[in-house]
């Protein structure tokens, strides 16, 4: 008995989850600054990428903004 209710889940929840898989379409972004410049806005657009002030830098958000940190910049909420 369970197992005929498990496998009419199945297909549900297959698509369920395969919709729940989507790219995540929202820009976040975060207000960076050091003691060198004035803050600045750095953004993880749409296809992955950073964009500052709003540019697109062609560099993945995470190696950008960890490339930032390491020279001394904050970037924070």
């Amino acid at each position: 008995m369970k197992k005929g209710l498990y496998l009419k889940l199945l297909p549900i929840l297959s698509i369920v989850f395969i919709l729940s898989c989507e790219d995540d379409t929202e820009i976040s972004c975060v207000t960076c600054n050091s003691p060198e410049t004035t803050a600045f806005e750095v953004c993880r657009d749409q296809n992955g990428n950073a964009t500052v002030n709003g540019e697109n830098t062609d560099t993945n958000y995470n190696v950008y903004v960890a490339g930032l940190e390491d020279s001394g910049v904050t970037c924070g909420g």
